[in-house]
């Protein structure tokens, strides 16, 4: 009879261990498994943070229309007549022509030095800067896009965690309910299971509840309704280059904040000539009709500003300013950028070989526990050495995926350091 006690609670214990495979979405079912690179990729294209970048550049091509257009012609009317009647030609109306002048203009000013020419150039200019500080707009979004997708995957791997291991309590629970009732532990293992059981029930609800907060917050960077889990199966480390020379030249060739401020460092450069151009006077040139007394006269005016005061002193030294300011910004730049890819590449191979050290530990928490377990089963050991063993599993295991998460994370964040987290959205 004890022998068919002891072999049902073993078969009962372990259905519930293999029933704890993990779910791909623990608690959307029918939500689809979406991996990171299809995560940065609707990112890409429903952010409404993204969405909003895109009119910045919209606007800065309107100013390329405007800087192409030319001032409007000027039109100019002036009428005078004498005052008093005492003062008009004899026999003559107080209106009439004799006793009146009027004039009638038309001009068109002009832009001259090349100010044109330099409104246009800073306006391509800037639409470049624009694009450029889209691109970077794009990098960072997608750094947190990867980094939320992280967390929600992580989430989801503690909630499998925990559903193992409540899985297998309960059935504990079961079992020893039916070992109490044939006299085989004491009360006090039947409550000391229980009571770990609920602590896990309580940590398992918690756990469900971050994952339900991560999943609200991905889906509102990606700019989506619909329900979506992560595909914790995703493995989406690639190879990537151990030259961290090679990696800082790349960067500073395609990185997008390193273009944005080559591309400001243009403008300013663009900024300078046009405001030496506009220290040149705008004339306006035109003709004019005018009948005075009733006699007509006609000629050719011209009006320019006399450069005695105002030379656009101010904002040609504030353009060299900008311009110094820029080149700075990049210097700066340059150098952080060089510290960031050496930071993140010592991280990266620092969590890789923690992972890589945690492996063999897993490995050897599941024997253990399974040695403890078969032993307290069939009465070899004590309830507290399996509940040892149970705590040593849980702890490695949230250890180890903790680790993953940090190499995974450190991988993302050195492909931000480079640049080449956008690749990862193609």
């Amino acid at each position: 009879m004890k022998f068919i006690i002891k072999t049902t609670v073993v078969v009962l214990w372990h259905l519930g261990f293999c029933a704890s495979a993990s779910a791909q979405c623990p608690l959307l079912l029918n939500a689809p498994p979406v991996s990171l690179q299809e995560a940065l990729q609707t990112a890409r294209e429903n952010s409404p943070v993204l969405k909003t970048e895109q009119y910045n550049t919209t606007i800065a091509e309107t100013d390329i229309i405007t800087s192409k257009l030319h001032y409007n012609p000027t039109f100019e009317f002036n009428f005078m007549n004498i005052a008093h009647k005492k003062h008009a030609e004899p026999q003559s109306a107080l209106y009439s022509a004799v006793n009146n002048q009027y004039a009638l203009q038309f001009g068109k000013p002009f832009q001259t030095a090349g100010q044109r020419k330099n409104r246009i150039d800073i306006a391509y200019k800037n639409v470049v800067f624009i694009e450029n500080s889209y691109a970077e707009a794009e990098r960072t979004l997608l750094l947190e896009v990867a980094t939320k997708w992280l967390e929600t995957w992580m989430a989801q791997k503690q909630l499998d965690i925990l559903t193992s291991a409540k899985t297998n309590m309960d059935s504990l629970v079961l079992a020893n309910k039916n070992r109490y009732d044939n006299q085989v532990i004491t009360q006090t293992d039947l409550y000391r299971t229980e009571s770990l059981a609920k602590q896990l029930e309580i940590q398992y609800k918690t756990a469900s509840q971050e994952v339900a907060n991560n999943q609200r917050e991905l889906r509102l960077l990606l700019g989506i309704d619909e329900a979506i889990c992560v595909d914790t199966t995703d493995y989406f480390l690639w190879d990537i280059s151990d030259d961290t020379a090679y990696l800082i030249e790349q960067s500073l060739q395609s990185r997008s904040d390193v273009l944005m401020a080559h591309s400001f460092v243009e403008v300013s450069n663009s900024n300078i000539r046009l405001q030496k151009s506009l220290a040149n006077p705008q004339p306006e040139l035109g003709v004019f009709w005018n009948p005075q007394n009733n006699v007509p006269y006609w000629g050719f005016y011209a009006s320019f500003d006399l450069p005695f005061f105002n030379r656009n002193q101010g904002e040609i030294k504030k353009s060299h300013l900008l311009k110094q300011q820029a080149e700075q910004h990049l210097s700066a730049l340059q150098n952080r950028l060089q510290s960031e890819i050496e930071t993140a590449y010592a991280r990266y191979q620092l969590e890789h070989r923690n992972m890589h050290s945690l492996q063999a530990i897993l490995q050897q928490s599941q024997t253990i526990l399974n040695n403890v377990k078969y032993a307290y089963l069939r009465g070899g050991t004590t309830i507290i050495d399996f509940f040892e063993a149970q705590r040593s599993w849980l702890e490695t295991q949230q250890l180890y995926y903790e680790t993953l998460q940090n190499y995974r994370l450190s991988y993302i964040q050195l492909l931000y350091a480079t640049g080449l987290i956008n690749q990862l959205a193609v």
